[in-house]
């Protein structure tokens, strides 16, 4: 798992030297460890001799249902949002105290945006974190504010007492607004996906570029996307 680990989204090749340092392993170890996963192919091995994660990590991965079975069934709803806005339309998951993007669609000329798919990402910044950290429990809420919050821009906010009040206001309105938050050039509108039992399961997000459109414009479509996504969850 620490190999695995030391790949991310700015190192996605390493080297077998790179790989040692990284785990804080000796490089026989590494070598010794790689062979299995190269083996059972979650890592490849390229011509320039550099190790990446293999299709076979992939495959297994999309099995899991919180990312594939749940994109499965928001793809459409996403699709549409994301054709009849020409935004990015943005679908995620909690994990612990960080979110994990399932799927983004971009429009034509949508804001660039610092979202991957299966990228993480903190509770308090983004549209959809604010969503998901409303619907989380108590204990995970005190956690994530109790710790220092990453100011991403001037308007990022990092006051817990602030934080908390706009966490309120999600339960009040049905959705989370983020300003310009994460870059400074952009406006992110999310609602929750609820199971039966009324639980986020997920949240979806809308992000266009500042000063185009108002939040409560955004919220209309946003929530008709999760309240959709939500109904086709529960279909068989």
């Amino acid at each position: 798992m620490a190999v695995l680990a030391a790949f991310d989204a700015d190192r996605p090749a390493l080297t077998l030297s790179q790989l040692a340092r990284r785990t804080g392993m000796p490089i026989s170890t590494v070598h010794r460890l790689l062979g299995p996963l190269v083996d059972w192919g979650a890592v490849e091995r390229g011509e320039d001799g550099a190790y990446r994660i293999g299709l076979r990590l992939w495959e297994t991965g999309s099995l899991a249902p919180r990312g594939g079975g749940l994109r499965e069934r928001a793809l459409p709803f996403l699709e549409d949002l994301c054709q009849v806005s020409q935004e990015n339309a943005q679908l995620a998951v909690r994990q612990g105290t960080e979110l994990v993007f399932v799927e983004r669609l971009a429009g034509s000329g949508a804001v660039p945006v610092l979202t991957r798919v299966g990228g993480r990402f903190a509770l308090t910044s983004t549209g959809v974190g604010l969503v998901l950290l409303a619907h989380s429990p108590d204990d995970v809420v005190d956690e994530v504010l109790s710790t220092r919050i990453e100011a991403h821009t001037p308007c990022t906010v990092t006051d817990p007492g602030q934080l908390r009040r706009m966490l309120a206001d999600v339960h009040t309105r049905g959705f989370a607004v983020s300003d310009r938050q994460v870059t400074d050039d952009a406006l992110s509108v999310a609602a929750p996906v609820l199971d039966r039992a009324g639980r986020a399961v997920a949240a979806v997000s809308l992000v266009v570029r500042y000063g185009t459109a108002a939040p409560h414009q955004l919220a209309t479509p946003v929530r008709t996307t999760a309240r959709a996504i939500s109904r086709a969850l529960d279909g068989p």
